[in-house]
Protein backbone atom coordinates (compact mmCIF):
# COMPACT_ATOMS: atom_id res chain seq x y z
CA UNK A 1 0.00 0.00 0.00
CA UNK A 2 3.05 2.41 0.25
CA UNK A 3 2.94 2.61 -3.34
CA UNK A 4 -0.80 3.63 -3.64
CA UNK A 5 -1.03 5.85 -6.20
CA UNK A 6 -5.10 5.79 -7.26
CA UNK A 7 -7.53 5.79 -4.67
CA UNK A 8 -11.70 4.80 -4.80
CA UNK A 9 -13.60 7.18 -2.69
CA UNK A 10 -17.11 6.84 -2.57
CA UNK A 11 -19.19 9.54 -1.44
CA UNK A 12 -18.48 13.59 -2.62
CA UNK A 13 -19.85 15.17 0.42
CA UNK A 14 -18.50 17.39 3.12
CA UNK A 15 -16.19 14.57 4.24
CA UNK A 16 -15.81 13.09 1.06
CA UNK A 17 -14.74 16.51 -0.50
CA UNK A 18 -12.19 17.33 1.96
CA UNK A 19 -11.00 13.85 1.65
CA UNK A 20 -10.32 14.01 -1.86
CA UNK A 21 -8.64 17.08 -2.28
CA UNK A 22 -6.62 16.03 0.51
CA UNK A 23 -5.19 12.74 -1.18
CA UNK A 24 -5.14 14.57 -4.62
CA UNK A 25 -2.79 17.07 -3.16
CA UNK A 26 -0.67 14.38 -1.99
CA UNK A 27 -0.06 13.61 -5.36
CA UNK A 28 -2.43 10.85 -5.78
CA UNK A 29 -5.43 10.23 -8.26
CA UNK A 30 -8.74 9.95 -6.79
CA UNK A 31 -11.97 8.36 -8.32
CA UNK A 32 -14.68 9.60 -6.33
CA UNK A 33 -18.20 8.35 -7.10
CA UNK A 34 -21.48 9.73 -6.12
CA UNK A 35 -24.66 8.44 -6.61
CA UNK A 36 -26.45 11.51 -9.13
CA UNK A 37 -24.80 14.25 -10.94
CA UNK A 38 -26.01 16.97 -9.01
CA UNK A 39 -24.25 15.48 -6.30
CA UNK A 40 -20.88 15.12 -8.42
CA UNK A 41 -21.70 18.91 -9.55
CA UNK A 42 -21.72 20.01 -5.67
CA UNK A 43 -19.19 17.97 -4.86
CA UNK A 44 -16.63 19.24 -7.66
CA UNK A 45 -17.60 22.80 -6.69
CA UNK A 46 -17.08 22.28 -3.07
CA UNK A 47 -13.43 20.63 -3.80
CA UNK A 48 -12.68 24.21 -5.72
CA UNK A 49 -13.66 26.08 -3.34
CA UNK A 50 -11.52 23.62 -0.29
CA UNK A 51 -8.46 24.34 -3.01
CA UNK A 52 -8.66 27.81 -2.60
CA UNK A 53 -9.17 27.65 1.09
CA UNK A 54 -6.12 25.41 1.26
CA UNK A 55 -3.65 27.16 -0.90
CA UNK A 56 -4.56 30.69 -0.74
CA UNK A 57 -0.70 31.56 -1.42
CA UNK A 58 -0.43 29.02 -4.20
CA UNK A 59 -1.24 29.72 -8.03
CA UNK A 60 -4.42 29.19 -9.66
CA UNK A 61 -1.88 25.90 -11.83
CA UNK A 62 -1.56 24.83 -8.35
CA UNK A 63 -4.85 24.62 -7.50
CA UNK A 64 -6.18 23.48 -11.19
CA UNK A 65 -3.21 20.34 -10.71
CA UNK A 66 -4.87 18.84 -7.68
CA UNK A 67 -8.56 19.03 -9.16
CA UNK A 68 -7.26 17.39 -12.30
CA UNK A 69 -6.49 14.42 -9.91
CA UNK A 70 -10.03 14.10 -8.73
CA UNK A 71 -11.94 12.73 -11.20
CA UNK A 72 -15.85 12.30 -10.38
CA UNK A 73 -18.86 9.66 -11.31
CA UNK A 74 -21.62 7.86 -10.53
CA UNK A 75 -20.49 4.67 -12.23
CA UNK A 76 -19.37 2.77 -9.25
CA UNK A 77 -17.43 0.28 -11.29
CA UNK A 78 -14.97 3.27 -11.79
CA UNK A 79 -13.30 2.06 -8.32
CA UNK A 80 -12.54 -1.54 -9.59
CA UNK A 81 -9.38 -0.80 -10.90
CA UNK A 82 -8.33 1.43 -7.64
CA UNK A 83 -5.61 0.41 -5.09
CA UNK A 84 -7.56 1.41 -1.85
CA UNK A 85 -11.37 2.46 -1.58
CA UNK A 86 -12.46 4.36 1.65
CA UNK A 87 -16.43 4.89 2.13
CA UNK A 88 -17.37 8.07 2.85
CA UNK A 89 -21.22 7.85 2.77
CA UNK A 90 -24.02 9.10 5.01
CA UNK A 91 -23.55 7.72 8.84
CA UNK A 92 -26.52 5.28 7.94
CA UNK A 93 -25.91 1.26 8.73
CA UNK A 94 -28.05 -0.20 6.05
CA UNK A 95 -26.52 2.11 3.70
CA UNK A 96 -22.80 2.07 4.59
CA UNK A 97 -23.49 -1.67 4.64
CA UNK A 98 -25.25 -1.47 1.34
CA UNK A 99 -22.33 0.69 -0.40
CA UNK A 100 -19.09 -2.02 1.18
CA UNK A 101 -20.84 -5.12 -0.22
CA UNK A 102 -21.28 -3.74 -3.51
CA UNK A 103 -17.51 -2.02 -3.84
CA UNK A 104 -16.27 -5.72 -2.51
CA UNK A 105 -17.96 -7.21 -5.52
CA UNK A 106 -15.73 -4.63 -7.76
CA UNK A 107 -12.19 -4.99 -6.37
CA UNK A 108 -9.51 -7.50 -5.63
CA UNK A 109 -9.94 -9.51 -3.02
CA UNK A 110 -6.75 -8.05 -1.40
CA UNK A 111 -7.47 -4.78 -2.29
CA UNK A 112 -8.26 -3.00 1.14
CA UNK A 113 -11.77 -1.57 1.75
CA UNK A 114 -11.52 1.38 4.78
CA UNK A 115 -14.81 3.11 5.89
CA UNK A 116 -14.81 6.87 6.78
CA UNK A 117 -17.73 6.25 9.45
CA UNK A 118 -17.57 8.90 12.39
CA UNK A 119 -19.47 6.08 14.94
CA UNK A 120 -20.46 2.80 13.06
CA UNK A 121 -18.46 -0.64 14.48
CA UNK A 122 -15.81 -1.38 12.21
CA UNK A 123 -16.45 -5.06 12.58
CA UNK A 124 -20.06 -4.87 12.12
CA UNK A 125 -19.51 -3.64 8.61
CA UNK A 126 -17.04 -6.09 8.57
CA UNK A 127 -18.46 -9.31 9.19
CA UNK A 128 -20.97 -9.05 6.48
CA UNK A 129 -18.39 -8.86 3.79
CA UNK A 130 -15.96 -11.61 2.06
CA UNK A 131 -12.05 -11.38 3.59
CA UNK A 132 -13.22 -9.02 6.19
CA UNK A 133 -9.37 -8.76 7.44
CA UNK A 134 -9.22 -6.44 4.95
CA UNK A 135 -11.71 -3.93 6.56
CA UNK A 136 -10.14 -1.59 8.52
CA UNK A 137 -11.89 2.33 9.76
CA UNK A 138 -9.79 5.38 8.61
CA UNK A 139 -11.92 8.64 10.33
CA UNK A 140 -10.98 11.71 9.05
CA UNK A 141 -11.78 14.68 10.94
CA UNK A 142 -13.75 17.87 9.46
CA UNK A 143 -12.43 20.22 8.06
CA UNK A 144 -10.27 17.43 6.78
CA UNK A 145 -7.56 19.18 5.38
CA UNK A 146 -6.79 20.98 8.57
CA UNK A 147 -7.23 18.35 11.15
CA UNK A 148 -3.88 16.54 11.58
CA UNK A 149 -5.01 13.54 13.58
CA UNK A 150 -6.71 10.37 11.44
CA UNK A 151 -7.51 7.07 13.62
CA UNK A 152 -7.07 3.98 12.10
CA UNK A 153 -9.67 2.08 13.50
CA UNK A 154 -9.19 -2.17 13.73
CA UNK A 155 -11.82 -4.20 13.71
CA UNK A 156 -11.94 -7.59 15.29
CA UNK A 157 -10.86 -9.72 12.22
CA UNK A 158 -8.57 -6.95 11.16
CA UNK A 159 -5.09 -7.66 9.99
CA UNK A 160 -1.54 -6.42 11.39
CA UNK A 161 -0.40 -5.84 8.13
CA UNK A 162 -3.41 -4.15 6.60
CA UNK A 163 -3.33 -2.06 9.72
CA UNK A 164 0.41 -1.33 9.12
CA UNK A 165 -0.26 -0.36 5.90
CA UNK A 166 -3.03 2.22 6.05
CA UNK A 167 -1.23 3.72 9.17
CA UNK A 168 1.95 4.58 6.34
CA UNK A 169 -0.51 5.24 4.00
CA UNK A 170 -1.93 8.47 6.44
CA UNK A 171 1.90 9.23 6.97
CA UNK A 172 2.43 9.49 3.55
CA UNK A 173 -0.04 12.01 3.55
CA UNK A 174 0.37 16.05 3.91
CA UNK A 175 0.60 16.90 7.81
CA UNK A 176 -1.29 14.19 8.78
CA UNK A 177 -0.20 11.37 12.18
CA UNK A 178 -2.18 8.69 12.13
CA UNK A 179 -3.64 7.24 15.91
CA UNK A 180 -4.67 3.35 16.25
CA UNK A 181 -7.66 2.81 18.14
CA UNK A 182 -9.95 -0.22 19.09
CA UNK A 183 -13.14 -0.55 17.53
CA UNK A 184 -15.82 1.08 20.04
CA UNK A 185 -18.40 3.60 19.40
CA UNK A 186 -17.10 6.77 18.75
CA UNK A 187 -13.70 5.11 18.82
CA UNK A 188 -11.27 7.81 20.70
CA UNK A 189 -11.86 11.35 19.79
CA UNK A 190 -15.72 11.29 18.84
CA UNK A 191 -16.58 9.83 22.25
CA UNK A 192 -14.73 12.30 24.15
CA UNK A 193 -15.40 14.79 21.61
CA UNK A 194 -19.36 14.51 20.84
CA UNK A 195 -20.38 15.15 24.56
CA UNK A 196 -18.80 18.47 24.98
CA UNK A 197 -20.35 19.62 21.41
CA UNK A 198 -23.90 18.90 22.73
CA UNK A 199 -23.04 20.52 25.74
CA UNK A 200 -22.42 23.51 23.93
CA UNK A 201 -25.40 23.30 21.81
CA UNK A 202 -27.19 23.08 24.82
CA UNK A 203 -25.53 26.07 26.50
CA UNK A 204 -26.19 28.51 23.73
CA UNK A 205 -30.02 27.19 23.41
CA UNK A 206 -30.33 27.94 27.53
CA UNK A 207 -28.92 31.42 26.80
CA UNK A 208 -25.68 31.09 29.00
CA UNK A 209 -24.03 33.15 26.66
CA UNK A 210 -23.66 34.11 22.93
CA UNK A 211 -22.71 32.17 20.51
CA UNK A 212 -19.34 34.36 19.53
CA UNK A 213 -18.87 34.71 23.48
CA UNK A 214 -19.18 30.57 24.13
CA UNK A 215 -16.50 30.04 21.25
CA UNK A 216 -14.24 33.18 22.21
CA UNK A 217 -14.53 32.27 26.21
CA UNK A 218 -13.40 28.21 24.99
CA UNK A 219 -10.95 28.81 22.68
CA UNK A 220 -9.14 31.18 25.31
CA UNK A 221 -10.14 29.12 28.52
CA UNK A 222 -9.45 25.49 27.27
CA UNK A 223 -6.36 26.63 24.36
CA UNK A 224 -8.62 25.58 21.43
CA UNK A 225 -7.59 27.18 18.39
CA UNK A 226 -11.42 26.53 17.04
CA UNK A 227 -14.44 27.61 18.84
CA UNK A 228 -16.94 24.34 19.22
CA UNK A 229 -19.71 26.14 17.31
CA UNK A 230 -17.42 27.67 14.65
CA UNK A 231 -16.04 23.89 14.35
CA UNK A 232 -19.65 22.63 14.01
CA UNK A 233 -20.48 25.19 11.23
CA UNK A 234 -17.35 23.48 9.40
CA UNK A 235 -18.23 20.16 10.00
CA UNK A 236 -21.87 20.47 9.11
CA UNK A 237 -24.65 20.32 11.62
CA UNK A 238 -26.27 17.37 9.64
CA UNK A 239 -23.11 15.69 10.04
CA UNK A 240 -22.83 15.73 13.85
CA UNK A 241 -26.81 15.47 13.86
CA UNK A 242 -25.77 12.08 12.32
CA UNK A 243 -22.91 10.67 14.02
CA UNK A 244 -23.86 11.75 17.72
CA UNK A 245 -27.44 10.21 16.75
CA UNK A 246 -25.87 7.10 15.90
CA UNK A 247 -23.69 7.09 19.09
CA UNK A 248 -26.47 7.68 21.17
CA UNK A 249 -28.12 4.56 19.13
CA UNK A 250 -25.41 2.28 19.83
CA UNK A 251 -24.58 3.27 23.82
CA UNK A 252 -28.03 4.78 25.00
CA UNK A 253 -25.74 7.04 26.94
CA UNK A 254 -27.92 10.04 26.82
CA UNK A 255 -24.41 12.28 26.81
CA UNK A 256 -24.62 11.21 23.26
CA UNK A 257 -28.71 12.15 22.69
CA UNK A 258 -28.87 14.94 20.29
CA UNK A 259 -29.76 18.72 21.77
CA UNK A 260 -33.23 19.56 20.85
CA UNK A 261 -31.46 22.76 18.84
CA UNK A 262 -29.18 20.66 16.91
CA UNK A 263 -32.39 19.02 15.86
CA UNK A 264 -34.13 22.30 15.29
CA UNK A 265 -31.51 23.59 13.25
CA UNK A 266 -31.06 21.09 11.13
CA UNK A 267 -34.61 20.61 10.55
CA UNK A 268 -35.05 24.37 9.37
CA UNK A 269 -31.80 23.48 7.03
CA UNK A 270 -29.52 26.09 8.48
CA UNK A 271 -26.28 23.11 8.16
CA UNK A 272 -23.56 25.75 8.68
CA UNK A 273 -21.41 27.11 5.99
CA UNK A 274 -22.46 24.48 3.39
CA UNK A 275 -25.68 26.66 3.92
CA UNK A 276 -24.46 29.96 4.51
CA UNK A 277 -26.93 29.67 7.85
CA UNK A 278 -25.77 27.71 11.11
CA UNK A 279 -24.81 28.75 15.14
CA UNK A 280 -22.19 31.66 13.92
CA UNK A 281 -22.38 31.46 9.52
CA UNK A 282 -25.08 34.03 8.59
CA UNK A 283 -25.38 34.33 4.66
CA UNK A 284 -25.74 38.39 4.09
CA UNK A 285 -29.70 39.53 4.01
CA UNK A 286 -30.35 40.87 0.27
CA UNK A 287 -30.96 44.80 1.92
CA UNK A 288 -27.14 43.74 2.90
CA UNK A 289 -25.79 43.48 -0.25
Amino acid sequence: MDQITQVGLIGFGTMGTGIAVVLAASGRSVVVVEADQDRVDRGRAAAESLCEDLLPDGTAADRKAILRRIVASIDLAQVATTELVIEAVSEDLDVKKAVLADVADLVGDEVVIATATTAQSITELAAALPNPGRIAGLHFFNPVPHHRTVEVIRGLATRDDVVDALVAFVASLDEKEAVVVKDSPGFLVSSMQFPYLNDVIQALDDELASADDLDLALKLGLGYKVGPLEMLDAAGLDVHLQGTSALHAATGDARYAPPPLLRRMVAAGHLGNKTGHGFRTHAPRKDDA
